[in-house]
């Protein structure tokens, strides 16, 4: 049975299973499906992640994708991925409260470990403003798929969680989400960063930030005013980042945390 209270302004579409609730999402946003729309799956067969990565996604975690139409240009679309971070980080607190971290850009981790993962997809409307966001949130509630990276996965209850029900944890993240929405909506993103930096994984440290064949090794200084990653590079000035993959560490340690994990 689907959840039977949602916070104001959200409407569930129910699937046993989809494909991928952000293609069903996204086909529901562009024949005119309003703001709050949400399609939950109990699986997915083709769930994916950033650029196209697979997302693994037996019966027992969470699956839903969000359409919203926010009144804002597109270039501060990508400011939503880190309000539904901090929306997953709420719900995580819950059980585990203070060990949940935010990976920039969209990822969630716990202890290390990747819980869960944030996909923003969208379109332009007339005057370059936004039509439409399609935001996916996959939570690795009672599984995970094991290392598939240089992140490793890991779950709530292998973390040591309760086991939280999907149908008990999608009223719960959609609560959080428009707190949150809200905050960023009347306060700016600036309230939004920091609360994000504020539970930020590697700030301050090393990291090596990899974007198609191009790798880069600084300090993490934070985040710009659009959420891009400013990387300090000794001799050289800050740098700001709006697209990568991060590890920890430089690119030395990375390469051989990743080929430690095969």
């Amino acid at each position: 049975m689907p959840p039977a209270t949602l916070p104001p302004g959200y409407a569930l579409i129910a699937l046993e299973e989809a494909g991928s609730t952000n293609d069903e999402a996204k086909t529901r946003a562009e024949t005119g499906a309003p703001d709050g729309t949400v399609v939950w799956a109990r699986q997915q067969r083709a769930g994916r992640g950033r650029r196209g990565r697979a997302w693994v996604s037996p019966p027992g975690n969470l699956y839903l994708s969000a359409i919203l139409r926010p009144a804002c240009e597109a270039r501060s679309v990508a400011q939503l991925s880190f309000v539904a971070a901090l929306a997953v980080l709420d719900l995580v607190d819950g059980p585990l409260p203070g060990r949940a971290r935010c990976k920039w850009p969209n990822d969630v981790l716990v202890d290390g470990g990747k819980v869960a993962g944030i996909l923003l997809e969208s379109a332009l409307g007339p005057g370059g403003r936004v039509d439409w966001v399609v935001l996916g949130i996959g939570v690795n509630l009672a599984c995970h798929p094991g290392i598939g990276g240089p992140i490793p996965s890991t779950s709530l209850v292998d973390a040591g969680a309760p086991l939280l029900a999907p149908d008990d944890a999608l009223p719960a993240v959609l609560a959080a989400l428009a707190r949150r929405r809200q905050e960023w909506e009347t306060q700016g993103f600036a309230v939004t960063r920091s609360a994000w930096l504020a539970r930020a994984q590697g700030l301050g440290g090393s990291v090596t930030v990899t974007n198609g064949g191009r790798r880069l090794t600084g300090v993490f200084e934070g985040l710009d005013e659009e959420g891009a990653l400013v990387l300090a590079r000794p001799g050289a000035g800050p740098l700001a980042i709006s697209a990568g993959d991060v590890t920890f560490g430089d690119v030395a340690d990375a390469e051989a945390a990743h080929a430690a994990r095969g």
